[in-house]
């Protein structure tokens, strides 16, 4: 894991610490200890600290200070643990892992499960095992998830790479995975798929944690069979009866408010208006990109959205905090203010709006009102995490064009992806479309524009088009990402063929990433040179680049909030209802290919 050494190492001098033999490095005194444990907060409170990990925690400290030890006076603050993300994916901030802490330190966040089954799709194994290795060397908690569905829906989809059961036991001996990532295929758990249960085995074996993914509203067997195939937590939910389903059946029940998915509100009233137990509820982003970052925070934002929806506030920081810590089997390390767990913590003056007045990780003050006061070195990503985009030629209008399955007709009914705000499910909707010059055409008055995939890993030279609606377009423009999940090829969504052709091509000029263009020019851009994914730039430069998107999207007619994190979203085959693959129209209902057009063979 990080350079913190072993509790076991370190006990002696806790002993010493705790019983005044031996100064601690650095006391807190004077604080309200927020006793997520109890469920009390006390006040008065000392904690001493040594080796990284907390020593003493009590009324008075004074026998554990020493000449060179560091007093941080808490005036009366409230002592919070640093706050857990119990499941993310560093690439949606598109940034490294090391950027990715650098702005989530300052926030409060101290503890990081990652999976990394963005890269996986594009690099393979090497690619999570450079993710795994960047984490370790971090001097804040970041555990790594070995991906478990890459491709996410094999037969569905193709990805860059392939991972399976040898990879998923290979991973399982690196010292810093934690667990399985989310089993996405929740068809295949239910149906005995081997390779879904053979990389389940290989992780229960290990003793470690089996993440879930069940995008399914039926709560009927398919259900049932799922949580019985092994998969002990979910974050899938966006009903109240999806958060109760998951915890009666004994499942952790992850509620996540990233950019784009509002999923607390309305499953957190399981616990306010149905009494359930909240500690096996936790609190999880899954996808925040650089802006949400930089601009609003992260888990501290969860955890006030938490309450502003009447949870209280110890029920929230229990949520992102021990909660998380017991579910991964840590909680002997991490997620509460005790004797032996590393010393992660928030000093804090309001518990309900929690400003993050100053941050402490493993032992060391890592932030000061908002501001990163340690050194954290940029990550250098090897040669052969870049050019991944290998399209076989230049695009042209030509190759978006939607031939009509009758050119001699006027109109059809079209298939059509519906973009639903704030959340990751899509509608299939079906669209009363024109035909002109045997050509299927787009409909801004219904908000009907084309979406196309773009195969990126092999230069097959193939390209799927379709039509989406739900982002509000109303000039011409098209934005391009090769950020699309999971298989992450090229996703491009217009109004124009031209527009759409410039925006490919400039991806394919620049390694990979996000840009918008409008009537022939480039209004934005973010660099994404590692896999296709991330930058190697500063968080902050990355953040600023992102809200030139969101401007020009603006600029474009399309207010849809977090708009590009729906947009990436929209390959992404393992979520109901309708999306694109390279393989076709997809589905994801009855986990098969779809025709374009109503009533035509698929």
């Amino acid at each position: 894991m990080s350079k913190l050494p072993p509790r076991t190492e370190a006990a002696a001098s806790l002993v010493d610490v705790a019983m005044g033999r031996k100064p601690a490095d650095t006391v807190i005194r004077n604080g309200r200890w927020v006793n997520v444990h109890s469920g009390e907060i006390i006040g008065g409170t000392d904690i001493a600290i040594i080796a990284g990990r907390f020593a003493y925690v009590g009324p008075d400290a004074s026998h554990a200070i020493g000449e060179q030890t560091i007093i941080v006076d808490a005036q009366d603050r409230y002592l919070v643990p640093g706050l857990c993300d119990a499941h993310m994916h560093v690439e949606s901030g598109m940034v490294t892992v090391t950027e990715f802490a650098r702005a989530v330190i300052p926030h409060g966040t101290t503890s990081m499960f990652i999976d990394p089954h963005e890269i996986g799709n594009v690099l393979g194994l090497a690619g999570v095992k450079l993710m795994h290795d960047e984490a370790m060397g971090l001097p804040v908690n970041v555990y790594v998830q070995m991906p478990s569905c890459v491709p996410s829906a094999p037969g569905l989809e193709t990805a860059g790479a392939e991972l399976g059961v040898a990879d998923v036991a290979t991973a399982m001996q690196w010292p810093n995975i934690i667990g399985l990532g989310e089993v996405m295929n929740f068809p295949g758990v239910a149906n005995n798929d081997k390779k879904m249960l053979g990389e389940i085995s290989s992780t229960v074996a290990m003793g470690k944690t089996v993440g879930g993914h069940y995008a399914s509203p039926d709560l009927g067997l398919p259900f049932h069979g799922y949580v019985a195939g092994g998969p002990a937590d979910d974050h899938e939910g966006t009903r109240v009866e999806d958060a109760i389903a998951r915890v009666r059946q004994g499942m952790r029940s992850m509620l996540r408010l990233g950019s784009a998915w509002y999923d607390v509100a309305p499953q957190i009233k399981a616990v306010t208006e149905h009494g359930l137990d909240p500690r096996y509820f936790i609190l999880c982003t899954d996808d925040s990109h650089s802006g949400t970052l930089v601009n609003e925070g992260h888990m501290n934002r969860v955890v006030r959205h938490a309450i502003a929806q009447g949870l209280k506030p110890m029920h929230a920081i229990q949520m992102a905090t021990l909660n998380t810590a017991e579910h991964f089997g840590l909680e002997r390390e991490l997620g509460s203010i005790t004797p032996g767990r590393r010393a992660d913590l928030i000093i804090t003056s309001d518990l309900v709006q929690l400003p993050i007045e100053q941050v402490i990780a493993q032992g060391v003050v890592a932030a000061n009102q908002g501001t990163l006061a340690i050194d954290i070195p940029a990550a250098s990503y090897p040669e052969s995490s870049m050019n991944t985009v290998n399209m076989k030629q230049a695009l042209t209008a030509t190759d978006f064009h939607i031939a009509a399955p009758d050119a001699a007709s006027s109109k059809v009914i079209a298939r059509v992806i519906g973009v639903i705000e704030n959340q990751a499910p899509t509608r299939a909707l079906a669209r009363k479309l024109l035909v002109k010059d045997g050509r299927v055409q787009m409909d801004a008055a219904q908000d009907v524009c084309q979406i196309a995939l773009v195969e990126r890993h092999r230069a097959t030279g193939e390209v799927v088009n379709g039509f989406v609606s739900g982002f509000g377009y109303n000039t011409a423009c098209a934005m391009a990402s090769t950020v699309a999940h999971d298989s992450h090829h090229m996703i491009v969504v217009g109004t124009n063929h031209e527009d759409m052709a410039l925006a490919a091509n400039r991806l394919q000029e620049v390694g990979g990433g996000v840009t918008l263009f409008a009537n022939g020019k480039q209004l934005a851009m973010v660099e994404l040179p590692i896999a296709g994914l991330m930058s190697n730039e500063r968080a902050e430069v990355v953040a600023e680049k992102a809200q030139q998107l969101v401007n020009a999207m603006l600029q474009c007619g399309c207010s849809l909030n977090n708009a590009y994190m729906q947009h990436s979203l929209l390959a992404l085959v393992v979520i109901p209802e309708l999306r694109i693959s390279d393989k076709g129209l997809i589905d994801v209902t009855t986990f098969s290919p779809t025709s374009l057009f109503v009533n035509e063979p698929a």
